[in-house]
C-alpha cells in the first residue's frame, strides 16, 4: 500500500469512528433516557456535548499538530478517545456521561481536520473526487450497520456496551497512526486565537442552551436571553475576526459559493435527518412497539438508498453538475421525511421502508455532492482552514438539527405524542425544501 493510501486509511478509520458515535449512540438514547429518568431534550446533550468538544478543539488541532507532530497528535487523540468511551460506559449519572462525551468529542476533534488535511494534500485536485467518495462511503457504511449492531448490543447487553464497542477501533487506529505516519518535527507556529475560540464556543454553547432552557426548564425568558447572548457573541466575533490576521475560523472562505452552498445543504439534509432520526427512534420504540434491533434495521434500508445514489453520484456529478444533483437529492430527502407523517402503527411497515429508502437516496446524493464540492476550490493554507471550517459545520449541523426538531416537537399542541411526531416530521420536510431557495439562486456551476 502506498504512503498516501496508508494515511487515507488512518483518516477513514477515524472518520468511521466519528460516524458510528453519532448513529450507534442514537439508538441507545431511549434506554439512556429511561436509565437516568430524563427527557429526550436532556438526553440530546449526550450528542450535544460531543459536538461541543469537537468545536472547541478543531480550530486548535492544526496548531497542536504543528507542536506535537501529526503522528503523535493522531495517535494520542485515539488513545484519549479510548479512555473517554470507557468512562462513558461506566457513568452512573447523566451529568458524568455528558462530561465524558465532551472529552470524547475533544479527542475526535483532534483527528478529523488534521487527517483530512493530510489526505487532501496527498491527493491533487483532480483526484479529490475519489477520496471524497471514499469519505462518503464510510459515511454510508457507519449509519448502515452501526444502528443495527447497536440495537443488538442493547437488547443483548445494555446501552453501556454501545460505547465500550468503540475501544477496539480506536486502539487499531492509534496503532496504525504510530506505525504508518512519518514522524515530522514540530514546527514553530503561532498560538491560535484563544480569544476568538472563546467567543465562538460561548456563542454555540448559549445557542444550544437556549433550546434546553426552553424544553427542559420551560423558561422563555432564560431561553431568549441565552439566544440573544449567542447572537451577540457571534456578532462580536465577526467584527473581531475582520481585524484579525489569523482568525480562529476564517469565515471569509464562505464567500466561495461551493463552500457556502455545501454548508446550507448540510444543515438542510444531514442536519435535519439527524433530528428526524432521533425522533423517529423514540417514536418507533415508544409508540409503535419496535425494539432497539428492529429500529436499527431501518438504517440498513436508509443505507441501501444511499448506496444507490453513492454509486451513481460521481458519474451524475460530471454529467449533471452539482446544482441539479442538489435539487434531486433535497427533493427526494424531503419526500421521504414527509412519508413519516402517514405512519400511525407498526402495520405501516411499507411506508416506513419507502420513507427510509427515499431519505437514504436523497441524503446520500446531497451529502456526497456537498462533500465533493465544498473544498474543491481550495489549496494550501485555505485548504487547511477550510477543512477545519467544513468539519465544524458538519458537526454543528447534526446538533442544531436535533435541538431544533426536539423544540418543534415540544411546542406542538396535540392529543397524543404520536400526532406530535407526525406533524414534526412534516415540518422537517418543509424545512429541508427551503434550502432549494439558495440552490435556485445560484448560477449553474459544475
Amino acid at each position: 500500500m502506498s504512503y498516501r493510501y496508508k494515511i487515507a486509511t488512518v483518516f477513514l478509520l477515524g472518520f468511521f469512528i466519528d460516524c458510528i458515535n453519532i448513529f450507534m449512540s442514537a439508538i441507545a438514547l431511549p434506554d439512556i433516557a429511561t436509565a437516568f429518568s430524563v427527557s429526550p431534550s436532556m438526553v440530546a446533550w449526550v450528542s450535544n456535548a460531543y459536538i461541543l468538544g469537537l468545536v472547541l478543539i478543531m480550530p486548535m488541532s492544526l496548531w497542536l499538530a504543528s507542536v506535537l507532530g501529526d503522528r503523535k497528535l493522531l495517535c494520542y487523540s485515539m488513545l484519549l478517545f479510548s479512555v473517554s468511551v470507557w468512562l462513558i460506559g461506566m457513568s452512573e449519572s447523566i451529568h458524568s456521561l455528558i462530561l465524558w462525551r465532551f472529552v470524547q468529542g475533544v479527542a475526535g476533534g483532534l483527528l478529523i481536520p488534521v487527517g483530512q488535511a493530510l489526505v487532501f494534500a496527498l491527493f491533487p485536485n483532480h483526484e479529490r473526487q475519489r477520496i471524497s467518495t471514499m469519505i462518503m462511503a464510510i459515511a454510508l457504511i457507519a449509519p448502515a450497520f452501526s444502528p443495527t449492531i447497536g440495537g443488538i448490543i442493547i437488547d443483548a447487553l445494555s446501552w453501556r456496551w454501545v460505547f465500550f464497542a468503540n475501544i477496539p477501533f480506536t486502539m487499531i487506529t492509534a496503532f496504525l497512526a504510530w506505525r504508518w505516519i512519518k514522524e515530522n518535527k514540530a514546527k514553530t507556529s503561532g498560538k491560535p486565537d484563544f480569544l476568538g475560540l472563546f467567543m465562538v464556543n460561548v456563542s454555540l454553547l448559549c445557542l444550544l442552551l437556549s433550546f434546553s432552557l426552553f424544553n427542559d426548564y420551560h423558561s422563555v425568558v432564560l431561553a431568549i436571553s441565552s439566544f440573544l447572548l449567542s447572537v451577540t457573541m457571534l456578532l462580536i466575533y465577526l467584527k473581531y475576526a475582520k481585524g484579525s490576521a489569523h482568525p480562529i475560523l476564517n469565515l471569509q472562505l464562505l464567500k466561495n459559493y461551493n463552500l457556502r452552498n455545501a454548508f446550507i445543504v448540510y444543515y438542510a439534509v444531514p442536519g435535519i435527518f439527524t433530528g428526524v432520526n432521533l425522533l423517529s427512534i423514540f417514536n418507533l420504540q415508544r409508540n409503535l412497539g419496535f425494539n432497539a434491533k428492529q429500529t436499527g434495521l431501518f438504517m440498513l434500508i436508509y443505507a441501501v438508498g444511499a448506496l444507490v445514489s453513492m454509486t451513481s453520484g460521481g458519474l451524475l456529478y460530471r454529467h449533471l453538475g452539482k446544482k441539479q444533483l442538489f435539487i434531486i437529492g433535497i427533493t427526494l430527502h424531503s419526500l421521504g421525511i414527509s412519508l413519516l407523517f402517514w405512519v400511525s402503527n407498526a402495520n405501516d411497515l411499507s411506508i416506513l421502508i419507502v420513507a427510509y429508502l427515499l431519505m437514504g437516496m436523497g441524503g446520500g446524493l446531497s451529502a456526497n455532492t456537498a462533500q465533493i464540492s465544498a473544498l474543491i476550490d481550495f489549496n494550501g493554507q485555505d485548504l487547511l482552514q477550510g477543512s477545519v471550517l467544513w468539519n465544524i459545520n458538519r458537526q454543528v449541523a447534526f446538533s442544531l438539527g436535533t435541538v431544533l426538531l426536539i423544540s418543534i416537537f415540544s411546542l406542538l399542541p396535540a392529543a397524543n405524542d404520536l400526532i406530535r411526531y407526525q406533524h414534526t416530521f412534516l415540518i422537517a420536510a418543509v424545512l429541508c425544501l427551503l434550502s432549494l431557495i439558495s440552490i435556485f439562486k445560484e448560477k449553474t456551476h459544475v
